[in-house]
């Protein structure tokens, strides 16, 4: 049962800013990122066993991380994350850039007019562009624009 109190106390903003994407090969993952566009933030050694490695996807607030010697992070299996969602504004332009740039990415599906493209780095974590319609994206998502009135 739910403490009335609790429902009463307001929590502050919370924003996301790090997640943790396990690799077997930190090296050969860097290469990748950077293939596919994302902005190397972080590349350092802070101890001669930990190597810490950031990348921002384009235009987001939130960055992903890996490397070595991090404990329960670099624990993680390699491969394991499925589904981190990068939201675009047009799915079939952002297709095309990563695919000129060498990444294979999966052919566009539209789910009632959501649509997804999927693509995985070299251990198989997986990522998907996703792409609303203009008419769904609501206040606060991405993409959103204000209807002129």
């Amino acid at each position: 049962m739910t403490n009335t109190n609790e429902a009463n106390i307001t929590v502050p903003e919370m924003k996301l800013e790090l997640v943790p994407v396990p690799v077997s090969d930190v090296d050969r993952a860097k290469a990748f990122y950077e293939k596919a566009g994302f902005q190397l933030e972080v590349d350092t050694r802070p101890t001669d066993t930990m190597r810490v490695v950031q990348f921002t996807p384009p235009g987001s607030a939130c960055s992903i991380v890996f490397g070595t010697g991090m404990g329960e992070i670099t624990e993680m299996t390699p491969g394991s994350v499925k589904g981190l969602h990068l939201i675009v504004d047009d799915i079939n332009k952002a297709r095309e850039a990563l695919v000129k740039r060498g990444i294979e990415v999966g052919e566009i599906t539209d789910l009632g007019g959501v649509k997804y493209a999927g693509f995985g780095d070299p251990d198989g974590n997986l990522w998907l562009l996703q792409e609303f319609p203009p008419e769904l994206r609501q206040p606060g998502q991405s993409f959103y624009k204000e209807k002129d009135k």
